[in-house]
């Protein structure tokens, strides 16, 4: 006989978790500094470029703030033409349920799961992040209800393509204050994905932490291109030139606000070879150049990074790589960031 859910333990609320690890007052600043010029981005007010760009899963706190002081460098070099906001991705979605699942829930991928020690290490390191490297950084909501553990802290939300139907999802995007990009779902059905946008973009009123909230809507919410798995199963891509104007004319045709494409240049964009990533985002800056209308829409790109190509298992050690979907490495990472910025 199947049993209900042990309840463990009540944990801190968010209030509580953000006045244990507070934020400087040069830290607030600077989140406040960054969230206007990431907002003049998406409302076409400053034409740079972004990249969202980092691990696919922040699994050790040390190899991430040596990524982030590597990325800081980079950033300086082409903030003219590129914006950078590093992806610090805490907690992972597993198709199956089964597997890592991310700091958040082990806050040491090789031991066991512990939620208020995950809650408490995601935001240390989210913290050193901004304070040591002056980036606010990009997060998966995965789980709507834990945002507010990292709300003063966070520049931008990508909502993925499993959670994408889901409508806590998109209330609680409608009422987040930043960019909520919203993927397109596994199957690749764009109207899924635009419906998410026209839900995240108007005023909502649900049940949110115990609490009846109303939000005004989020004018930032816009679309993220992943790819889609066909019905064989097969990886298909959605980042060409003819995608990208079926996405425009579908903005057109909902008078939406802010129209905004950022591509996924991994997943299944790439078919999860990470090396194609380079080729993708080059592809995407060619067909930004050749029409006017693509070139305002498409505003940026997300880009799987770290210090080491590729992955490997849990427990073999190597320093500075993903325990995840495989990543560029520092070396090709420079030197993309490099070269779009002069395409951009």
């Amino acid at each position: 006989m199947a049993k209900e859910m042990e309840f463990i333990r009540k944990l801190p609320i968010p209030k509580e978790i953000k006045e244990q690890y507070p934020l400087s007052e040069k830290a607030i600043a600077l989140k406040a500094q960054r969230d206007k010029e990431i907002e003049d981005i998406f409302t076409g007010k400053d034409d740079r470029f972004v990249a969202i760009i980092g691990p696919c899963s922040a699994d050790r706190e040390d190899a991430v703030l040596d990524y982030m002081e590597r990325l800081a460098g980079v950033a300086e070099k082409i903030k003219d033409k590129i914006f950078v906001i590093p992806r610090v991705y805490t907690n992972k979605p597993r198709t199956t349920g089964l597997g890592y699942k991310g700091m958040l829930h082990q806050p040491n991928p090789e031991g066991e799961e512990d939620m208020l020690e995950g809650i408490i290490a995601i935001r240390k390191m989210h913290r050193r992040v901004v304070e040591e490297t002056g980036f606010t950084c990009a997060e998966e909501m995965l789980y709507p209800e834990n945002h507010r553990y990292l709300s003063d802290l966070l520049s931008y939300v990508a909502i993925g393509a499993r959670s994408v139907e889901d409508q806590q999802h998109r209330l609680v995007a409608s009422g987040i204050g930043i960019p909520a990009g919203m993927k397109n779902p596994t199957g690749g059905d764009l109207s899924v994905m635009m419906n998410s946008i026209i839900a995240a973009q108007n005023p909502q009123k649900f049940l949110y932490r115990g609490w009846e909230v109303k939000t005004e809507g989020n004018p930032l919410a816009h679309a993220i291109l992943r790819g889609y798995v066909d019905k064989f199963g097969h990886s298909r891509p959605n980042y060409h030139y003819e995608d990208l104007r079926r996405v425009s004319d579908a903005y057109d045709e909902l008078g939406l606000a802010n129209p905004t494409v950022i591509i996924d240049t991994n997943h299944n964009n790439s078919g999860k070879q990470y090396l194609e990533q380079i080729r993708i985002a080059k592809d995407v800056m060619h067909s930004r150049r050749l029409n006017t209308d693509l070139h305002g829409l498409v505003k940026g790109l997300m880009i799987e990074s770290y210090i080491e190509d590729g992955a490997q298992k849990i427990g073999e050690g190597v320093y500075g790589k993903s325990i995840t979907d495989p990543c560029l490495g520092w070396e090709k990472t420079e030197k993309l960031l490099l070269e779009l910025a002069e395409l951009a």
